[in-house]
């Protein structure tokens, strides 16, 4: 058994707090409400656009920046990895480089966003991943991305305190 799976509710599924038990995020940066669907190769989470990402962004008229939905798959992506790793409480996930991002339509305060990643394939320090973002069946973003993960002691020591 996987060490993510003891986080799964009877229908599979993984809610806010297990989410915040298996990456290091907290609100108001975390873009994941529930994991509906998680193996080694796929995952699909949920998350609802909330207010406060919308502060500023597109005054009078809010709209979710790209980044963040950028940010939110990046999240689910980070799930997917973790998932494969042993021991992934030892490791961090990082952005490494974002090979392309695509936005096709706005989202706006309350909507649900549904985000699919796909593991493509996986080495020990680097992973490629796509993904698509849909608000009910439509389209919104599609992102192709790659994440390193890194030794979390190494690369915490290596960066705490500097400035």
């Amino acid at each position: 058994m996987n060490s993510i799976d003891k986080f799964k509710d009877n229908n599979g599924e993984i809610d806010v707090s297990g989410i915040k038990q298996i990456i290091p995020y907290e609100e108001p940066f975390l873009f994941i409400d529930r994991v509906l669907k998680l193996n080694k190769k796929n995952i699909i989470a949920i998350d609802e656009a909330k207010e406060s990402c919308f502060k500023g962004h597109f005054k009078d008229f809010p709209i979710m920046p790209g980044a963040l939905i950028v940010e939110g798959l990046g999240q689910t992506a980070t799930m997917l990895i973790r998932y494969n790793i042993p021991n992934h409480e030892e490791k961090d996930i990082l952005a490494y480089k974002i090979r392309s991002a695509k936005f096709f339509r706005p989202t706006f305060p309350g909507q649900t966003l549904r985000y699919e990643a796909k593991l493509l394939f996986m080495f020990k320090k680097i992973a490629f991943v796509n993904g698509k973002v849909f608000r009910k069946d439509k389209l919104v973003s599609k992102v192709k991305m790659v994440l390193a993960i890194v030794d979390k002691k190494q690369f915490r020591e290596r960066y705490s305190g500097k400035k």
